[in-house]
């Protein structure tokens, strides 16, 4: 421990003038809190879902050559190993160690052929699932301004300033197709680059050129409203039947003179300033239905993430309960190689080759049993749901009790940071659906029969009253609130608009059909 200690004397005019440094070594005893790597393995491995789970088998198994993956499907026997019976030492000297040495190369060739598709097969029938689903699955897809790069590529564009400027828009185009950044930052940002002189005038005519050579019509548009007109405009130019087109046209000035009443779903006021009738302004809307306000979008449409569920539940009719297993079929598994394992109780091993291969082994097991730990620790969480939801999965959503961690928690005898790990983007496959775990941990209150309702349930009620409200005249928050209070659940107005919004619900203006 290094120390400052100083002195000061009567002479010393200024508090510092006699401060001096001195260095100095003492022991303290104190207490410290950590976590051993096998408990922090332990913790990763919990919070990981079956995908990411997958993942990491795979890295842990290409670190330690000691362990082995079984991939679903393929039963006890992923890949048959190297036949270590009859080796012996040869005459120049080779040691146990160097024969180690040579199973780890054996072992990594096969795991790098295996990577790069090109592992051997001895049967025709003998397929790997693994190189299948990479060989299914689909490529990444282009950008939106790849494609619309390669469209302008084609465009029949003569003036090579435009053809520069066109390009150098694309990059400022967002991923709805829109151009929502001004011309004059676009000019400012592209003054150095050479091939145009990036005058405003060259801008606005590349971006008029470059919304009518690009596909789908509407892209380019400086706002939601351009685009929709873009749009409706074209649409009104191949529109062959005489009322289609004096649809098109109601539309078109819809978008031009009464933008913001649509929005706010103002339609009396729309008809009273028209003129139109009823069922003419109704067969205006319907053409604007038919309109993208995010064109870009389907070019490029957003990639999807598949979902592997952890657990899956059924319903035992016989029993009359429902039950929880793993998903094992779409998981691998994980074992201590038996070369590995037979090699420890050879007398003939040296210290190092022995040391190596303790460690390894040590190192598989303990991947092993955190793996066991998770799915162990999981089915206890799963079980608990099971019994205390059972009335969601018999009779849906709106009956989701409040259940929070903690008191899971301490019916397992667990931290409630073990339950948060357990259920950590984890899905449950059931009879209504593939479900994240998490929903069901969740606070509520009290109906007015002393029943628990969670805050889940509670949305889902919401829902359930706005799904059955008269459209032509929807109801306001206040009454859903009242409407909620009727089916015994108090909730302050406010909490229906907040719910509503979670829900993605309009205003009850909003909602009006006219």
């Amino acid at each position: 421990m290094i120390g400052l200690s100083g002195t000061q004397t009567a002479e010393d005019p200024l508090p510092m003038a006699g401060m001096r440094f001195e260095t100095s070594q003492g022991m303290k005893l104190g207490q410290t809190m950590g976590l051993s790597p096998k408990l922090i393995q332990s913790a990763e491995i919990l919070q990981l879902n079956s995908m990411e789970l997958t993942e990491r088998l795979e890295q842990e198994v290409e670190k330690n050559v000691a362990l082995e993956l079984v991939m679903p499907g393929g039963g006890d026997e992923l890949r048959e190993r190297p036949e270590r019976r009859g080796e012996t030492t040869d005459g120049h000297g080779a040691t146990e160690f160097e024969r180690l040495r040579r199973l780890e190369r054996q072992y990594g060739d096969q795991w790098n052929s295996e990577l790069d598709g090109r592992r051997a097969v001895r049967d025709n029938r003998d397929r790997d699932p693994k190189m299948d689903a990479m060989a299914n699955a689909p490529s990444r897809g282009r950008s939106l301004a790849e494609e619309l790069q390669e469209q302008w590529s084609f465009a029949g564009v003569v003036d090579p300033a435009m053809r520069v400027a066109g390009a150098r828009l694309i990059e400022y185009i967002d991923d709805d197709g829109l151009m929502t950044t001004p011309l004059e930052t676009v000019r400012e940002q592209s003054s150095s680059l050479p091939g145009c002189d990036w005058s405003l005038a060259t801008l606005e005519a590349a971006l008029l050129r470059l919304q009518k050579e690009v596909e789908p019509k509407g892209i380019g548009g400086r706002s939601v409203r351009e685009a929709l007109l873009i749009e409706a405009r074209c649409k009104l130019d191949e529109e062959t039947d005489l009322d289609g087109a004096e649809a098109w046209s109601d539309a078109i000035e819809l978008l031009d003179r009464h933008y913001d009443d649509l929005l706010g779903n103002r339609i009396p006021k729309i008809r009273e300033q028209t003129g139109w009738p009823n069922d003419r302004v109704d067969r205006a809307r319907a053409c604007l239905k038919r309109l993208d306000p995010n064109p870009g979008r389907e070019l490029v449409p957003p990639e999807s993430t598949a979902i592997i569920p952890d657990v899956i539940v059924e319903y035992d009719p016989e029993s009359g309960d429902y039950t929880a297993r793993l998903a094992e079929e779409l998981m691998p598994r994980v074992r201590v190689s038996g070369d590995y394992e037979a090699m420890l109780k050879e007398i003939d091993l040296d210290a190092k080759a022995r040391a190596f291969v303790t460690e390894s082994v040590r190192a598989a097991r303990s991947v092993i049993e955190a793996v066991e730990q998770r799915n162990t620790t999981l089915m206890r969480v799963v079980k608990v749901v099971l019994a205390r939801q059972r009335e969601w999965f018999e009779q849906g959503p709106s009956h989701l009790k409040p259940m929070p961690m903690v008191e899971v928690a301490e019916m397992l005898g667990i931290h409630v940071a073990t339950v948060s790990r357990a259920v950590s983007e984890k899905w449950m496959q059931t009879p209504r659906g593939l479900v994240a775990l998490r929903t069901f941990f969740s606070l509520g209150t009290e109906n007015a029969d002393g029943e628990e309702m969670s805050w889940n349930a509670v949305q889902a009620l919401v829902q359930e009253v706005v799904d059955a409200e008269d459209k032509a005249k929807p109801l306001s928050d206040r009454e859903i609130a009242e409407a909620l209070e009727r089916k015994g659940v108090t909730i302050a107005r406010r909490t229906v608009v907040k719910y509503r919004e979670q829900l993605g619900i309009l205003s009850a203006p909003l909602r009006k059909q006219h």
